[in-house]
């Protein structure tokens, strides 16, 4: 992978894990759910998990480039 589609993943990747957090917020907002329920739905989501892992990959995988 160059660095061009490294930084796209990692665009797209965060830009999903955003939006998926927002929606997590706002549907607990309308349930009306304590703030520290949906902190803690947040942190356990397995997608979210998933998704912060794939972002710390493409992270290792661009620093080797980075230092070239």
């Amino acid at each position: 992978m160059d660095q061009q589609d490294l930084k796209l993943s990692k665009e797209l990747i965060s830009s999903y894990k955003k939006r998926l957090e927002k929606e997590i917020l706002d549907r607990s907002v309308k349930l009306r759910m304590p703030q520290n329920k949906f902190e803690e739905i947040i942190q356990n989501n397995n997608e979210l998990i998933n998704l912060k892992k794939a972002l710390e990959q493409l992270e290792t995988e661009s620093e080797p480039h980075s230092k070239v």
